[in-house]
């Protein structure tokens, strides 16, 4: 079934769609992973955007039941050069072009994707359509400029958690509360209360893999009951869209700061730095994928990242913090920590299940300062 892409300054690539009829739009990115894309799929952090692979055959060990992030599919499209319709691994139970119909996401192929990203690269990332109703350039130019820009969009209502949960080896399960406001903590490990702003499951996991008994809960579960909680430390998740845009949860995490040892990945880590009197700005096209060099500057060690963020923070000379790694390709920020305080953060993923793992250590460094605050 033909189908077409265009973006807001015409550039327009023709292909077919895998899944069926549809017709979407949303800013458009591409990711640089040659393996991974169920985690691309289920990280809520793509809601909104549509993603390019730049690698030619994707699907090839189609999906499975472990490997996924969250409970669906969170990006506006996918596209790829080739979808493999007949995947082999011993751990598929489905192939992805069952699974983006099952989750009413559309997919295309057929396009020149490599031309996608090289425009993209020199352009920047931006507002695009696609469809296989509509397949003309110049309709289609008309609506992806008419759809929001990134900047300026609080997209977390729509993926974060809306209660709390606790987290189990099956997944998220029940949270019980006493009438004070006290959680039933299993004493597992350092009460970790999780701010969800459409976190990565395998974020959970290895935080309790890092001796943390993580409590999930929604973006705006306020100071006095984080107190009331019984929780000993906090973490800000990764999540989607402008983090400027979340004056309120900038403001609540200013006042956790002040209560509790905070750590954060991502979204979790552009929320503190605007709550430590720093800024976000956008990037020209993100950085997405698994091959991105950072350097550790406590450290001087060279690491290869997973990342994926559009925004990235701006410290402005803040004389309380300071840098603790950066990006080697761009030199932008990706790791900070407060010089008095137990706060830090860092921009990229170190619990990347698809890989690499060369920043897993961050775990033990969140749990050591946190440990360290503590006094435990």
């Amino acid at each position: 079934m033909k189908a077409l892409l265009t973006l807001e300054d015409g550039f327009s690539l023709y292909g077919k769609s895998f899944t069926g009829d549809f017709e979407t739009g949303g800013e458009v990115i591409f990711n640089t992973g040659m393996t991974g894309y169920q985690e691309v799929l289920t990280d809520p952090s793509y809601y909104g955007q549509m993603v390019c692979m730049t690698w030619p055959l994707i699907g090839n060990y189609g999906i499975n039941n472990e490997d996924m992030e969250s409970a669906g599919v969170h990006l506006r499209a996918f596209l790829v050069k080739e979808c493999c319709k007949r995947p082999s691994n011993w751990r598929s139970v489905m192939t992805l072009p069952d699974f983006l119909r099952k989750n009413g996401a559309p997919g295309m192929e057929g396009l020149d994707t490599r031309a996608l990203t090289r425009h993209l690269r020199i352009h920047g990332a931006m507002r695009g359509m696609m469809s296989t109703g509509d397949i003309n350039p110049a309709s289609l130019q008309e609506k992806a400029r008419s759809l929001p820009p990134m900047e300026g969009q609080n997209l977390i209502p729509f993926v974060a958690a809306q209660k709390p949960y606790s987290w189990t080896t099956e997944g998220p399960g029940d949270a019980h509360f006493a009438p004070d406001g006290s959680y039933a903590w299993q004493n597992t490990g350092i009460r970790l209360l999780v701010y969800d702003y459409g976190i990565k499951w395998n974020i959970l996991r290895e935080l309790v893999k890092a001796g943390f008994e993580p409590l999930a809960v929604p973006p705006l579960f306020n100071l006095e009951q984080a107190r009331a909680s019984g929780a000993q430390a906090v973490f800000l998740s990764n999540g989607p869209g402008d983090p400027a845009a979340l004056t309120r949860e900038i403001i609540l995490i200013g006042e956790l700061i002040k209560n509790f040892p905070v750590t954060g990945i991502c979204l979790g880590h552009q929320l503190i730095g605007h709550a430590l009197g720093g800024r976000t700005g956008k990037l020209r096209f993100g950085h997405h994928g698994a091959n991105h060099p950072v350097k550790d500057l406590t450290t001087g060690r060279v690491e290869i990242s997973s990342q994926n963020h559009g925004f990235h923070v701006l410290l402005d000379n803040l004389e309380d913090v300071e840098a603790t790694h950066v990006n080697l390709n761009d030199m932008t920020l990706e790791g900070l920590r407060h010089k008095s305080l137990p706060v830090m953060s860092v921009q990229h993923h170190p619990e990347a299940a698809a890989g690499p793992h060369d920043s897993h250590y961050l775990f033990s460094r969140f749990r050591g300062m946190i440990a360290a605050a503590l006094n435990i």
